[in-house]
């Protein structure tokens, strides 16, 4: 089977997590950049890509992948070589599948309140419960490290640990030694360094392109 990504993307997002598994994977990937400062994501060029006008999406043999858990989980079964997923006889492939979605289903949600200054739904409708007991359940889990299913990192990690940047930096997550460690051991990767660099500088082609328009 052929194994070259569509990759949509635009610096600054969440795609940048994706960049980075593609990068870890050493997959083989075209990239269409979108400026979502231009709003190119919402044009109909994209729009008929992704009819929800959000980043990060890939393409692979004629199907469609969006969600960043499910891109996630994609890729790295695409690439078994890699190493960045328990196959499907690996009795951590249970617990990898759980905090790869986790984090859309329970994270986002809770941060996204919290940002908002919003109360949480009622329990029996709120998808995360409350927002300390969410993240006391992930802090547990980084504590029982390096890595969420112990001594080997997986695509998980790095959709978490590219999150847990950002999230601190807004201070919309404690920065606890826990999390603050568990980033510094993400972001000193290679490729994490690679795919960062190459976006910030993307980053500043696009900031330079839209003061000149």
């Amino acid at each position: 089977m052929a194994r070259k990504i569509t990759f949509y993307h635009s610096p600054q997002s969440r795609s940048g997590g994706v960049r980075i598994l593609l990068e870890e994977l050493g997959a083989d990937y075209d990239m269409h950049v979108l400026s979502l400062k231009a709003g190119e994501q919402r044009q109909a060029g994209y729009m008929a890509v992704n009819p929800m006008g959000k980043v990060p999406a890939i393409a692979h043999n004629g199907a469609l992948v969006t969600e960043q858990g499910a891109i996630f989980l994609y890729l790295a079964d695409l690439y078994p070589e890699a190493g960045f997923a328990p196959g499907l006889g690996d009795p951590l492939r249970g617990p990898y599948l759980r905090w790869l979605f986790f984090y859309g289903s329970c994270f986002e949600p809770a941060l996204i309140d919290r940002a908002m200054q919003r109360e949480p739904a009622r329990p029996s409708m709120c998808p995360y419960g409350d927002y300390d007991t969410m993240m006391k359940t992930v802090t547990d889990q980084l504590a029982k490290g390096p890595y969420l299913l112990g001594e080997k990192i997986t695509a998980a990690d790095l959709l978490w640990g590219t999150a847990l940047q950002w999230t601190t930096s807004f201070k919309l997550v404690p920065e606890t030694p826990v999390i603050m460690s568990y980033i510094e051991r993400i972001k000193n990767r290679p490729a994490v360094q690679r795919a960062t660099a190459a976006d910030t500088e993307l980053a500043a082609r696009q900031e330079a392109a839209a003061k000149s328009a």
